[in-house]
């Protein structure tokens, strides 16, 4: 809502509280939602080389609930920790964050202390958990491919990788944004490089998300192509 009545308004401004809060509330859906693609994975994977197992595994709502749960209160707790660090910090570099949003790298540029190296080392061991999530979405893939490609069916193989590939599409999409974001070289950094990065890895993937999974749906597909051929 800010930021249409900013945009509407041609204003720039957010308040401190305000900044607090946004910066919770996108570090807690980023979190929740990569951690839900992690345990998508692991959906994936047991439904289509263990299917025997699914239902004892996944099939149940006592099965589903508590890594639903744990995908939100770990994105819960990540949020909360890393919004107390940053906010924490003495920042006396002005009041002016270079972005459309507030995003920790931008607010970082505003502290005035070294303790600032206490934010940079919890990015470090957040960026070290998703590195082990994505290989464990990297590993469950293998096995999936492997498992598909000695189905003997042509139709049990289009439906297996009919499965997967919204899935990994979106996989694909958040990380390889989110990855360019935060690890291109300083030398190449630019406000507006900053600005097209971000918008690609915090608009671009949450706005195709329902296009993408709704995409095995035949109606849709069915309407989006005559909206293409006319």
């Amino acid at each position: 809502p800010d930021s249409m009545a900013n945009s509407i308004w041609d204003t720039r401004t957010i308040s401190y509280h305000g900044c607090v809060v946004q910066l919770f509330f996108f570090f807690f859906f980023i979190s929740a939602e990569y951690s839900l693609l992690t345990i998508m994975s692991y959906d994936r994977y047991i439904a289509i080389c263990k299917p025997l197992h699914y239902g004892t595994l996944l099939g149940s709502r006592t099965s589903c609930v508590p890594m639903a749960a744990a995908a939100w209160g770990a994105g819960f707790l990540y949020a909360l920790l890393h919004t107390a660090n940053t906010f924490s910090l003495p920042l006396c570099q002005g009041s002016a964050v270079e972005q459309f949003f507030c995003e920790i790298p931008q607010i970082l540029k505003l502290s005035c202390s070294h303790s600032y190296l206490r934010e940079v080392g919890l990015l470090v061991v957040s960026t070290s958990l998703a590195f082990g999530c994505f290989i464990f979405i990297v590993v469950s893939y293998v096995q999936i491919f492997r498992a598909v490609l000695r189905i003997p069916s042509e139709q049990g193989r289009h439906k297996a990788f009919s499965m997967c590939l919204p899935h990994l599409a979106v996989v694909s999409l958040f990380l390889s944004t989110a990855v360019f974001a935060y690890m291109k070289p300083p030398s190449s950094s630019s406000l507006s490089l900053d600005l097209v990065v971000s918008f690609l890895y915090s608009v671009v993937p949450p706005a195709l998300n329902p296009l993408i999974y709704s995409m095995r749906n035949k109606e849709l597909k069915s309407a989006v192509w005559k909206l293409i051929t006319g």
